[in-house]
Order: structure tokens, then C-alpha cells, then sequence
């Protein structure tokens, strides 16, 4: 079979475009940075794992309506004065094809202080807006942190408002856990 100059060019074309699209992701903060975010004025940040038994994987998975593939998870752990002032979980996820990296920082009662995007591969257009992630301020695990719910959908980007709820549920659920051994 002999390939025409024209499907040379269509080929060639859809490839650069596939490229182009992965190129235009954006990483917006390192996690130093965003760390720093998370904790202003911390004297200390460290890292809390927490190690998961099977039950405990099902339980969260319960909780937050989203599955557990490790049964490790950790945490950033703030500290002022020897006092925890938060947690920060940082987490990457699959929104539609293309991966985005979420931080979800929590007050020391799990309620959560904010939601930030730290890295966006899908198109722009579908990448939440600081406005819509300010919902979750206040907010905390229950049935109804959810999209339909508490939090607002977003037009047009329906799977990055979903991504980005199973995220901050699924810290959320894991904080919980880890204050119980606490």
C-alpha cells in the first residue's frame, strides 16, 4: 500500500496536535512552594504516613465514595510553636485522559481551608477556577460534599469538577482516619 503525501500531512498534523495539548498542561507550583502556601509562617513540616489495613482501605473507600489503590497515604503536617496549625494531601488523578495534581490543605479539625490546582494536564477551558475550588472552604466529609450536592458543577468541565470532589472527599475520608489514631 502506498501512503499519499496528503495522509503524510493528516498523520503528521494529528501527532502535533496530540503534542501540542499535553505541551499546554501547566505545572502552576512545586510542592515546596505550595507547601509554603499551605503552612505560612510553619516553623516545621513534616510528613505523616499513614499505612492502611484492608479494612480500613474499604472504609475510606466507603466514606468517600472513591477507591483506595495503596494502603499508603500521606500527609504534610504544619507546625507553629509545637502546635499542628493543618495538613496539606497532595494528590495527582486522571480527570478525562490527562492527569492534574490537587493539594488539599485541612484545618487541625479536618475541615477543609482550602483546595488548590498545583498541575493541570487536560486543555485549560476544562481546569476549575479558583472561584468554583473556593467552595470547599469550611467544608467536611458528608454525603452531601459532593458534586449535585454542596459543591456547584461546572459547564463544560463536568469530569474535572468530579475529579477534583473525589480528591478533596478522599483526604478527607483519610484525614478523618488519621486523627482517629491520633
Amino acid at each position: 500500500m502506498l501512503i499519499k503525501p496528503l495522509e503524510i500531512v493528516i498523520v503528521l498534523t494529528l501527532i502535533l496536535a496530540a503534542f501540542d495539548s499535553i505541551a499546554q498542561g501547566r505545572v502552576y507550583l512545586p510542592k515546596a512552594e505550595a507547601l509554603q502556601r499551605a503552612f505560612p509562617g510553619a516553623d516545621e513540616v513534616e510528613t505523616a504516613n499513614l499505612y492502611l489495613t484492608e479494612a480500613e482501605m474499604a472504609g475510606v473507600t466507603k466514606a468517600s465514595g472513591t477507591s483506595v489503590d495503596s494502603a499508603l497515604y500521606s500527609f504534610y503536617v504544619g507546625e507553629k510553636e509545637g502546635r499542628i496549625i493543618g495538613y496539606a494531601s497532595i494528590e495527582a488523578a486522571t480527570v478525562r485522559t490527562l492527569p492534574e495534581t490537587v493539594m488539599v490543605v485541612m484545618n487541625p479539625d479536618g475541615t477543609v481551608r482550602f483546595v488548590e490546582i498545583l498541575a493541570f494536564f487536560e486543555p485549560q477551558e476544562y481546569q476549575p477556577a479558583k472561584r468554583w475550588l473556593d467552595q470547599f472552604r469550611g467544608e467536611e466529609l458528608s454525603s452531601s460534599l459532593r458534586v449535585g450536592g454542596k459543591i456547584q458543577g461546572l459547564t463544560g468541565a463536568t469530569l474535572s469538577a468530579q475529579a477534583v470532589t473525589r480528591q478533596v472527599r478522599k483526604s478527607s475520608a483519610m484525614l478523618r482516619l488519621f486523627l482517629e489514631r491520633q
